[in-house]
């Protein structure tokens, strides 16, 4: 495993959520900060239920080689359900992208007195030109962003610490007079978990898609569940901690920040509104790959018609809009996490012998195209063939998706002499099938099947037994 991908997929994941999930910081004032001390046990399930989703949601987007969400649904449940689970998926991402257009324009008001519309047409214009990059870069423009925003808000809880109020019970009692949608702690958490996963699901699939390995995929959700879990603690822990500051802003974490210092308040300004974009660009983006699934080229016209719909919605005002809409999406969100989960506890043995046996696979393909290391063909190459026809993913994607991530890992390495360009020009066909069929073999599929099984290792080649050599004495 890639410590480097699963760092990557991490951010990425913890970036989506960010925007809609603490970075105005309305979302923890509302679902969190309004029970008091309550709200803290609330945090503590919330970060637990974060954690295992995230994990769930980037494996089976991994394992299935999700290009949109409904193609995990359709694996995964009962062809009603899964309809079901993609029009309340599609409603959430159309919603909650204009809820973070109308956020965008509240936030450069709330702190530079622009008019509402200038901060959110800039984030139009934003969102519009970085959806016309394809998944990988946006993922990348989404984890890039992503740091910024837990420098932030360590620096914020690092301060509340260093200044906490004198009258602890004064805070707890300020924090009691929030308007909040749902009555109960709990359901209140629960309700938040939905919605920051239901405005999640989409884009993690795709993302989780994107990386090869089911495993990595799977350990970015836990590093990405965790590192966002210890952000919404850290930021539930300051604003409860001034809940009198918290209290009737529109982003109130640009409150809090802005009453310690005006330019760091004009810093973290620009922060929320990159974290704010972040989640717009993941929202958009999902919602245009969805509805063009089957016509990738419709793809431009409709993510552009997306937006600038969700554009015109959103001038019925960010508070407004997130105290009717988020309720709503987080019931459906728990609903949705409930049948993903019970759906990976149910695959895992299938999940885990397909990580293996693409890592695998991944292992033979280096040690294969690396200039400076002997590669056993007549041991190997039967192995490979093998391993990509048991495989659960199209045997030509994965192998041509396999040779792209191995040959790109060895061009960009200075210590070896390889040339992707020179590669590709001396590939006539880049098809599996065609390497297949010209690995010269006596043996049938049937003998192949159990020669693997019987000798195949895991893991890296290098490091295989020698086989057994055939004892030709009595001839």
């Amino acid at each position: 495993m890639s410590s480097k991908n699963i760092i990557a997929i991490a951010m990425s994941f913890v970036g989506l959520l960010v925007g809609a999930g603490f970075a105005t910081g309305q979302e923890v004032v509302q679902y969190f900060t309004a029970f008091g001390s309550w709200g803290i046990p609330g945090i503590i399930i919330a970060a637990l239920i974060m954690t295992l989703a995230g994990t769930v949601f980037l494996q089976l987007g991994s394992y299935f080689h999700a290009s949109e969400h409904n193609t995990v649904f359709r694996n995964v449940t009962h062809p009603i359900v899964s309809k079901l689970l993609d029009i309340a998926v599609i409603i959430t991402l159309f919603a909650i992208g204009f809820v973070m257009l109308a956020g965008a324009g509240s936030n450069m008001e709330q702190q530079f007195g622009w008019k509402t519309w200038i901060g959110s047409t800039l984030m139009l214009v934003l969102v519009l030109i970085v959806g016309m990059l394809d998944v990988d870069k946006v993922s990348k423009v989404i984890g890039a962003v992503t740091p910024t925003i837990i420098i932030a808000v360590i620096g914020v809880a690092i301060y509340t610490g260093l200044n906490m109020p004198d009258d602890i019970g004064a805070a707890m009692d300020a924090s009691s007079q929030i308007d909040t949608p749902i009555g109960n702690w709990l359901i209140s958490a629960l309700n938040y978990n939905g919605l920051a996963l239901m405005l999640a699901v989409s884009m993690s699939l795709v993302i989780g898609g994107d990386n090869i390995s089911p495993r990595e995929a799977g350990w970015g959700g836990v590093v990405g569940g965790v590192i966002y879990s210890i952000m919404m603690g850290l930021a539930g822990f300051s604003l409860l901690m001034n809940s009198d500051k918290a209290q009737g802003s529109d982003i109130p974490m640009l409150s809090l920040v802005d009453s310690v210092n005006p330019t760091l308040g004009s810093i973290m300004a620009v922060i929320i509104y990159m974290m704010i974009f972040n989640t717009a660009i993941g929202m958009f983006y999902a919602l245009g790959k969805r509805l063009s699934a089957g016509h990738e080229k419709r793809f431009p016209v409709i993510f552009i018609v997306g937006c600038l719909a969700g554009f015109a919605v959103s001038f019925a005002g960010f508070k407004t809009l997130m105290n009717y809409i988020y309720p709503v999406i987080g019931y459906m969100g728990i609903l949705m996490v409930a049948i993903l989960v019970f759906a990976w506890f149910r695959s895992q043995s299938q999940i885990q012998d397909e990580a293996v046996r693409r890592e695998r696979v991944r292992a033979l393909m280096h040690l294969k195209l690396h200039p400076d290391k002997d590669y056993d063909a007549e041991r190997y190459d039967d192995e490979i063939g093998q391993h990509i026809e048991d495989s659960n993913m199209d045997n030509e994607a994965l192998y041509d998706e396999l040779v792209e991530e191995v040959t790109e890992e060895l061009d960009g390495d200075d210590d070896v002499d390889f040339d992707k360009e020179k590669y590709e020009e001396n590939r006539h066909d880049h098809s599996y099938y065609t390497e297949r069929d010209a690995v010269e073999t006596d043996r049938t599929p049937e003998e192949i099947e159990k020669w693997v099984e019987e000798t195949g290792a895991s893991g890296d080649p290098e490091e295989d037994e020698e086989l057994p050599k055939a004892d030709n004495s009595k001839n």
